[in-house]
């Protein structure tokens, strides 16, 4: 079960670690200000979850240092290996999942569905709707902060084989930790690994 956070309002402690931890980044990328955020929310009709929509107005817009692998992306802004045939991203839309979903594990949903339409659908949602990417590790995987929905202010991990919740209680998930981009974060600065021990 994920552990409920304030998405509403920016805590101060969250906000000093952000702080702390890019400050001496120098490769972070100036923040993108509160305009270009409101802009950005009033376009796809979303509201970003605290702290990230703070942390990118006045702290930082992008690091390529990371996280994830390949640096955190500036808000808008895709990887180059997403794909340009990709359906169309729908920030607005709800962000389908609640728990885990490891699709090779439903190959008989895939198979009982008219042609795979209705589970290539589903699959499309989880990468395209209520989220906003957050950068990528390679190979397809894809870090997403979801902006609408149940999982609102959660961090997911998304790829080829599904998709799977950061920050839930250790023994109960594939990557336990502090939920949430601030959790997130901290977790990538003590260099930890993602997934939990086997």
């Amino acid at each position: 079960m994920m552990t409920g956070m304030n998405t509403e309002t920016c805590g101060p402690a969250e906000l000093a670690a952000l702080r702390e931890i890019f400050a001496s980044r120098p490769d972070a990328v100036p923040p993108a200000g509160w305009e270009a955020v409101r802009s950005f929310e009033a376009e796809h009709g979303i509201v970003l979850p605290e702290p990230y929509r703070t942390f990118v107005a006045e702290i930082c817009d992008g690091l390529r240092a990371g996280p994830p692998y390949y640096g955190l992306l500036p808000l808008a802004i895709t990887p180059s290996d997403w794909g340009s045939d990709r359906p169309e991203r729908l920030l607005a839309e709800p962000f389908p999942l609640t728990a885990a979903w490891l699709w090779e594990e439903d190959e008989e949903e895939a198979e009982e569905a008219v042609s795979g339409q209705e589970f290539e659908a589903r699959m499309d949602s989880v990468f395209d709707h209520g989220s906003l990417l957050l950068g990528t590790d390679g190979c397809g995987m894809y870090w997403h902060l979801i902006v609408t929905g149940s999982q609102r202010g959660h961090i997911w991990l998304i790829d080829e084989n599904g998709a799977i919740p950061f920050g839930t209680r250790p023994g109960t998930s594939l990557m336990p930790g502090t939920p949430g981009f601030a959790g997130w974060v901290t977790h990538w600065d003590q260099d930890r690994s993602w997934f939990a021990d086997a």
